[in-house]
């Protein structure tokens, strides 16, 4: 649940009911870590448009990289909280070879 908590918004820390159901806590840290993803995808599709204009093609690079490594970051632990909503939910995973 602590890991989970790390990946909300502080204010989340406040409310009962997250502590007392992790299934609900999975939930909302799923929504906000699929909105953050969201939101590098965003700025990645529009960063050079909007911002690449004022700024010399170095920097819009960086930034650029800096899009990429967190939205690979954020994808990696959206996947990484459905499966720990999904087992929370009760769903069983059988090993296969």
């Amino acid at each position: 649940m602590a890991w989970l908590f790390d990946l909300c918004p502080p204010g989340y820390r406040g409310h009962d009911v997250l502590r007392k159901h992790p299934l609900i806590l999975a939930r909302m840290a799923r929504q906000h870590v699929s909105a953050a993803l969201a939101a590098a995808r965003h700025g990645y599709g529009t960063a050079r448009a909007e911002i690449g204009p004022t700024l010399p093609a170095a920097e819009v690079d960086a930034m650029l990289h800096v899009y990429e490594y967190e939205g690979s970051r954020a994808a990696a632990t959206d996947r990484a909280v459905r499966l720990v909503e999904d087992a929370l939910g009760g769903e069983r995973w059988e090993p296969r070879l």
